[in-house]
Protein backbone atom coordinates (compact mmCIF):
# COMPACT_ATOMS: atom_id res chain seq x y z
CA UNK A 1 0.00 0.00 0.00
CA UNK A 2 2.82 2.38 0.90
CA UNK A 3 4.58 1.64 -2.40
CA UNK A 4 1.32 2.32 -4.29
CA UNK A 5 0.96 5.72 -2.61
CA UNK A 6 4.56 6.64 -3.36
CA UNK A 7 4.18 5.47 -6.96
CA UNK A 8 0.98 7.49 -7.38
CA UNK A 9 2.45 10.69 -5.93
CA UNK A 10 5.57 10.38 -8.06
CA UNK A 11 3.46 9.70 -11.16
CA UNK A 12 1.31 12.77 -10.58
CA UNK A 13 4.34 15.03 -10.18
CA UNK A 14 6.01 13.41 -13.20
CA UNK A 15 3.03 14.03 -15.48
CA UNK A 16 2.46 17.53 -14.09
CA UNK A 17 6.10 18.50 -14.68
CA UNK A 18 5.99 17.43 -18.32
CA UNK A 19 2.60 19.05 -19.04
CA UNK A 20 3.54 22.34 -17.37
CA UNK A 21 6.93 22.46 -19.12
CA UNK A 22 5.26 22.30 -22.51
CA UNK A 23 3.43 25.55 -21.79
CA UNK A 24 6.67 27.51 -22.14
CA UNK A 25 9.42 26.83 -24.73
CA UNK A 26 12.29 27.65 -22.37
CA UNK A 27 10.84 25.40 -19.67
CA UNK A 28 10.44 22.58 -22.18
CA UNK A 29 14.02 22.92 -23.41
CA UNK A 30 15.39 23.06 -19.86
CA UNK A 31 13.40 20.05 -18.63
CA UNK A 32 14.21 17.77 -21.56
CA UNK A 33 17.85 18.83 -21.61
CA UNK A 34 17.92 17.73 -17.97
CA UNK A 35 16.07 14.51 -18.81
CA UNK A 36 18.53 13.81 -21.64
CA UNK A 37 21.50 14.29 -19.34
CA UNK A 38 20.10 12.18 -16.50
CA UNK A 39 19.12 9.37 -18.87
CA UNK A 40 22.52 9.21 -20.56
CA UNK A 41 24.28 9.34 -17.19
CA UNK A 42 22.10 6.45 -15.99
CA UNK A 43 22.74 4.45 -19.17
CA UNK A 44 26.51 4.94 -18.99
CA UNK A 45 26.57 3.94 -15.33
CA UNK A 46 24.73 0.71 -16.11
CA UNK A 47 26.90 -0.37 -19.05
CA UNK A 48 30.10 0.53 -17.17
CA UNK A 49 29.26 -2.29 -14.77
CA UNK A 50 29.70 -4.82 -17.58
CA UNK A 51 33.04 -6.64 -17.86
CA UNK A 52 35.68 -4.80 -19.92
CA UNK A 53 33.46 -1.78 -20.51
CA UNK A 54 34.55 1.67 -19.42
CA UNK A 55 33.05 4.58 -21.33
CA UNK A 56 33.46 8.24 -20.44
CA UNK A 57 30.24 8.91 -18.54
CA UNK A 58 30.82 12.63 -18.11
CA UNK A 59 31.77 13.52 -21.69
CA UNK A 60 29.07 11.26 -23.16
CA UNK A 61 26.47 13.02 -21.01
CA UNK A 62 27.72 16.51 -21.85
CA UNK A 63 27.76 15.61 -25.55
CA UNK A 64 24.17 14.37 -25.46
CA UNK A 65 22.90 17.45 -23.62
CA UNK A 66 24.76 19.69 -26.06
CA UNK A 67 23.16 17.92 -29.02
CA UNK A 68 19.73 18.50 -27.50
CA UNK A 69 20.42 22.20 -26.90
CA UNK A 70 21.94 22.64 -30.35
CA UNK A 71 18.87 21.05 -31.92
CA UNK A 72 16.61 23.27 -29.82
CA UNK A 73 18.47 26.38 -30.93
CA UNK A 74 18.44 25.30 -34.57
CA UNK A 75 14.76 24.33 -34.71
CA UNK A 76 13.56 27.35 -32.76
CA UNK A 77 15.54 29.87 -34.78
CA UNK A 78 17.37 31.07 -31.66
CA UNK A 79 20.59 29.98 -33.40
CA UNK A 80 20.70 30.53 -37.15
CA UNK A 81 24.09 29.03 -38.03
CA UNK A 82 24.56 25.31 -38.66
CA UNK A 83 28.00 25.59 -37.08
CA UNK A 84 26.28 25.11 -33.72
CA UNK A 85 26.64 21.35 -34.32
CA UNK A 86 30.42 21.46 -34.85
CA UNK A 87 31.34 21.15 -31.12
CA UNK A 88 29.18 18.03 -30.92
CA UNK A 89 30.91 16.47 -33.93
CA UNK A 90 34.31 17.30 -32.43
CA UNK A 91 33.27 15.58 -29.19
CA UNK A 92 32.18 12.45 -31.04
CA UNK A 93 35.51 12.33 -32.87
CA UNK A 94 37.32 12.75 -29.55
CA UNK A 95 35.39 9.87 -27.97
CA UNK A 96 36.47 7.63 -30.86
CA UNK A 97 40.12 8.71 -30.98
CA UNK A 98 40.52 8.63 -27.19
CA UNK A 99 40.34 4.82 -27.20
CA UNK A 100 43.71 4.79 -28.98
CA UNK A 101 45.33 6.12 -25.83
CA UNK A 102 43.22 4.67 -23.02
CA UNK A 103 44.43 1.08 -23.54
CA UNK A 104 41.06 -0.44 -22.69
CA UNK A 105 40.70 -4.22 -22.77
CA UNK A 106 37.85 -4.06 -25.29
CA UNK A 107 37.78 -0.71 -27.15
CA UNK A 108 35.12 -1.99 -29.56
CA UNK A 109 32.70 -2.41 -26.67
CA UNK A 110 33.57 1.08 -25.44
CA UNK A 111 32.97 2.59 -28.87
CA UNK A 112 29.72 0.69 -29.29
CA UNK A 113 28.24 1.69 -25.93
CA UNK A 114 29.44 5.29 -26.29
CA UNK A 115 27.75 5.68 -29.66
CA UNK A 116 24.66 3.85 -28.42
CA UNK A 117 24.21 6.47 -25.69
CA UNK A 118 23.98 9.09 -28.44
CA UNK A 119 21.88 7.14 -30.95
CA UNK A 120 19.50 5.56 -28.43
CA UNK A 121 19.01 8.53 -26.09
CA UNK A 122 20.46 11.88 -27.19
CA UNK A 123 19.25 11.82 -30.80
CA UNK A 124 15.65 10.69 -30.07
CA UNK A 125 15.19 13.26 -27.30
CA UNK A 126 16.62 15.95 -29.57
CA UNK A 127 13.92 15.31 -32.16
CA UNK A 128 11.24 16.52 -29.74
CA UNK A 129 12.38 19.99 -30.78
CA UNK A 130 11.21 19.25 -34.32
CA UNK A 131 7.71 18.67 -32.94
CA UNK A 132 7.80 21.69 -30.63
CA UNK A 133 9.12 24.14 -33.24
CA UNK A 134 7.32 23.30 -36.52
CA UNK A 135 8.70 26.57 -37.89
CA UNK A 136 11.63 28.72 -36.75
CA UNK A 137 10.36 31.28 -34.29
CA UNK A 138 7.06 29.46 -33.78
CA UNK A 139 6.51 27.25 -30.72
CA UNK A 140 3.59 24.88 -30.27
CA UNK A 141 3.07 22.39 -27.47
CA UNK A 142 0.31 20.50 -29.30
CA UNK A 143 2.36 17.83 -31.08
CA UNK A 144 4.93 16.97 -28.36
CA UNK A 145 2.27 16.96 -25.65
CA UNK A 146 0.03 14.79 -27.83
CA UNK A 147 2.80 12.20 -28.18
CA UNK A 148 3.07 11.90 -24.40
CA UNK A 149 -0.71 11.85 -24.00
CA UNK A 150 -0.82 8.95 -26.45
CA UNK A 151 1.92 7.10 -24.57
CA UNK A 152 0.23 7.56 -21.20
CA UNK A 153 -3.17 6.61 -22.63
CA UNK A 154 -1.70 3.51 -24.23
CA UNK A 155 -0.03 2.43 -20.97
CA UNK A 156 -3.26 2.92 -19.03
CA UNK A 157 -5.47 1.23 -21.61
CA UNK A 158 -3.10 -1.68 -22.14
CA UNK A 159 -2.83 -2.29 -18.40
CA UNK A 160 -6.59 -2.17 -17.78
CA UNK A 161 -7.63 -4.24 -20.79
CA UNK A 162 -4.74 -6.66 -20.34
CA UNK A 163 -5.61 -7.20 -16.69
CA UNK A 164 -9.22 -8.01 -17.57
CA UNK A 165 -8.94 -9.82 -20.89
CA UNK A 166 -5.27 -10.58 -21.51
CA UNK A 167 -4.68 -14.20 -22.49
CA UNK A 168 -2.25 -14.14 -25.43
CA UNK A 169 1.28 -13.00 -24.64
CA UNK A 170 2.64 -10.25 -26.87
CA UNK A 171 6.35 -10.94 -26.34
CA UNK A 172 6.77 -13.60 -23.61
CA UNK A 173 10.55 -13.92 -24.05
CA UNK A 174 11.14 -10.27 -23.10
CA UNK A 175 8.02 -8.95 -21.37
CA UNK A 176 5.68 -11.72 -20.20
CA UNK A 177 3.26 -9.23 -18.64
CA UNK A 178 2.18 -7.73 -21.97
CA UNK A 179 -0.69 -9.23 -23.95
CA UNK A 180 -2.12 -8.77 -27.42
CA UNK A 181 -5.48 -7.93 -25.92
CA UNK A 182 -3.96 -5.18 -23.79
CA UNK A 183 -1.99 -3.74 -26.70
CA UNK A 184 -5.07 -3.67 -28.94
CA UNK A 185 -7.16 -2.12 -26.18
CA UNK A 186 -4.55 0.55 -25.54
CA UNK A 187 -4.26 1.27 -29.25
CA UNK A 188 -8.01 1.70 -29.69
CA UNK A 189 -8.15 4.04 -26.71
CA UNK A 190 -5.31 6.12 -28.17
CA UNK A 191 -7.09 6.39 -31.51
CA UNK A 192 -10.13 7.67 -29.61
CA UNK A 193 -7.99 10.29 -27.85
CA UNK A 194 -6.41 11.27 -31.18
CA UNK A 195 -9.85 11.83 -32.70
CA UNK A 196 -10.84 13.89 -29.66
CA UNK A 197 -7.74 16.07 -30.04
CA UNK A 198 -8.55 16.60 -33.72
CA UNK A 199 -12.11 17.60 -32.81
CA UNK A 200 -11.02 20.05 -30.11
CA UNK A 201 -8.46 21.62 -32.42
CA UNK A 202 -10.98 21.90 -35.23
CA UNK A 203 -13.28 23.78 -32.86
CA UNK A 204 -10.67 26.12 -31.44
CA UNK A 205 -8.47 26.24 -34.57
CA UNK A 206 -5.30 26.00 -32.50
CA UNK A 207 -3.38 23.99 -35.07
CA UNK A 208 0.33 24.42 -35.58
CA UNK A 209 1.19 26.31 -38.73
CA UNK A 210 3.11 23.45 -40.33
CA UNK A 211 0.57 20.72 -39.62
CA UNK A 212 -2.66 22.70 -39.78
CA UNK A 213 -3.96 20.38 -42.49
CA UNK A 214 -3.88 17.24 -40.32
CA UNK A 215 -7.27 15.61 -40.65
CA UNK A 216 -8.94 13.08 -38.41
CA UNK A 217 -7.32 10.13 -40.22
CA UNK A 218 -3.88 11.73 -39.97
CA UNK A 219 -4.35 12.27 -36.23
CA UNK A 220 -5.50 8.67 -35.81
CA UNK A 221 -2.45 7.57 -37.79
CA UNK A 222 -0.19 9.60 -35.53
CA UNK A 223 -1.73 7.96 -32.47
CA UNK A 224 -1.29 4.48 -33.97
CA UNK A 225 2.34 5.28 -34.87
CA UNK A 226 3.06 6.33 -31.29
CA UNK A 227 1.39 3.16 -29.95
CA UNK A 228 3.42 0.82 -32.17
CA UNK A 229 6.80 2.44 -31.69
CA UNK A 230 6.14 3.21 -28.04
CA UNK A 231 5.49 -0.49 -27.44
CA UNK A 232 8.68 -1.40 -29.28
CA UNK A 233 10.54 1.19 -27.22
CA UNK A 234 9.26 -0.45 -24.04
CA UNK A 235 10.34 -3.87 -25.29
CA UNK A 236 13.79 -2.61 -26.32
CA UNK A 237 14.41 -1.30 -22.81
CA UNK A 238 13.10 -4.55 -21.32
CA UNK A 239 15.59 -6.48 -23.46
CA UNK A 240 18.33 -4.07 -22.33
CA UNK A 241 17.52 -4.71 -18.67
CA UNK A 242 17.23 -8.47 -19.15
CA UNK A 243 20.64 -8.49 -20.82
CA UNK A 244 22.10 -6.62 -17.84
CA UNK A 245 20.20 -8.77 -15.37
CA UNK A 246 18.47 -5.88 -13.59
CA UNK A 247 14.84 -5.14 -12.72
CA UNK A 248 14.92 -1.32 -12.86
CA UNK A 249 17.33 0.98 -14.66
CA UNK A 250 17.63 3.16 -11.55
CA UNK A 251 15.79 4.54 -8.53
CA UNK A 252 15.71 8.28 -9.20
CA UNK A 253 11.90 8.22 -9.42
CA UNK A 254 10.46 6.58 -6.27
CA UNK A 255 8.16 3.72 -7.21
CA UNK A 256 8.88 4.16 -10.93
CA UNK A 257 12.51 3.14 -11.30
CA UNK A 258 14.98 5.10 -13.38
CA UNK A 259 14.89 7.54 -16.26
CA UNK A 260 15.08 4.80 -18.88
CA UNK A 261 12.14 3.07 -17.22
CA UNK A 262 10.00 6.21 -17.57
CA UNK A 263 11.06 7.34 -21.04
CA UNK A 264 11.70 4.01 -22.78
CA UNK A 265 8.58 4.28 -24.93
CA UNK A 266 9.29 7.91 -25.85
CA UNK A 267 12.77 7.10 -27.16
CA UNK A 268 11.27 5.36 -30.18
CA UNK A 269 7.88 7.09 -30.32
CA UNK A 270 9.21 10.66 -30.64
CA UNK A 271 11.42 10.13 -33.71
CA UNK A 272 8.75 7.87 -35.22
CA UNK A 273 6.20 10.68 -34.82
CA UNK A 274 8.59 13.09 -36.57
CA UNK A 275 9.05 10.70 -39.48
CA UNK A 276 5.30 10.13 -39.71
CA UNK A 277 4.49 13.85 -39.76
CA UNK A 278 7.08 14.59 -42.42
CA UNK A 279 5.78 11.69 -44.49
CA UNK A 280 2.19 12.93 -44.16
CA UNK A 281 3.24 16.46 -45.16
CA UNK A 282 4.72 15.06 -48.40
CA UNK A 283 1.60 13.13 -49.40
Amino acid sequence: MKNFIIRTITGVFFVAAIVVSFLNPMAMVFLFALVTGLTIWEFCGLVNERPYVQINQFISTVAGVYLFLAMAGHCSGWVTSDTVFIPYLITIIYLLVAELYLKGKDPINNWAYTMLSQLYIALPFSTINVLAFPQAGHYSFILPLSVFLFLWTNDTGAYCVGSLLGKHKLFPRISPGKSWEGSIGGGLLVIGVAVLIWYLLSQTQQHTQQHSDLGVLQWAGLGLTVVIFGTWGDLVESLFKRTLGIKDSGNILPGHGGMLDRFDSALLAIPAAVIYLFTVSLL
